[in-house]
């Protein structure tokens, strides 16, 4: 496939340039090319979602009780 006329002014400008711009110039292109690659989220689009639907990953996930009302020191003195 024959490059566009377009693809041929870059390449040759680029190629005018010193091997540090010409990082700069792909460093560029490539930042260019990752913004499409990201889905772009639209707020409107995005569902509401609760606390608890969040943290939900992360409910239980530590060690120790469940319910830190059954550690004695914990409850020491409660309702005194």
């Amino acid at each position: 496939m024959a490059m566009s006329h377009l693809c041929e002014q870059i390449l040759q400008t680029v190629e005018a340039l010193s091997a540090e711009e010409q990082q700069q110039v792909l460093d560029f292109v490539e930042f260019i090319w990752a913004k499409r690659q990201k889905p772009r989220i639209i707020e409107s689009e995005m569902v509401p979602q609760s606390f608890f639907e969040v943290a939900q990953s992360a409910i239980g996930a530590g060690e120790g009780p469940g319910d830190l009302s059954t550690n004695p020191d914990y409850m020491h003195g409660y309702g005194q």
